[in-house]
Parts: structure tokens; C-alpha cells; sequence
């Protein structure tokens, strides 16, 4: 296990303090098993290419309509 520290509001260690003792337990082991079950819900975003990922949700109509103006060739 490695060290970490973190700077929280004093309320918000008021809190761990007594959630902690009424627990019987560490703010160290309280904020481990915080941790996990916030980061048990995470799920990566996929790695795309661009390929696809305008942000617009109409694109392939609009491609059928609006043609983009020809680029120089120069």
C-alpha cells in the first residue's frame, strides 16, 4: 500500500471522524472502501480514431443534403 495526502473541508472530516467511530473503524479504512465503490462504477471511455465522433448526431442526413465547398487545389 502506498501513502497519499489529501486536503478536505473540515466539515467534510468532522463527518469521517464520527462516521468512523461509529463504525469502529479507521478514516483510512473508511476512505479505502469510499474509494473503491466510486471507482468500481468507472468504465474507460473506448479510444476511437476521430472516425465517426463529429459530436452531431444527424450527420449522415446532413452529408445527403449539404455538400462542404470544394477545397483549392493550390
Amino acid at each position: 500500500m502506498e501513502r497519499t495526502t489529501i486536503t478536505i473541508p473540515e466539515d467534510l472530516l468532522k463527518r469521517l471522524r464520527l462516521l468512523a467511530a461509529e463504525r469502529r473503524t479507521s478514516m483510512a479504512a473508511l476512505i479505502r472502501e469510499a474509494l473503491e465503490e466510486k471507482s468500481a462504477s468507472y468504465r474507460p471511455k473506448p479510444k476511437s480514431l476521430g472516425i465517426g465522433a463529429s459530436g452531431h448526431r444527424d450527420t449522415a442526413r446532413r452529408s445527403a443534403e449539404e455538400r462542404p465547398e470544394p477545397r483549392p487545389w493550390r
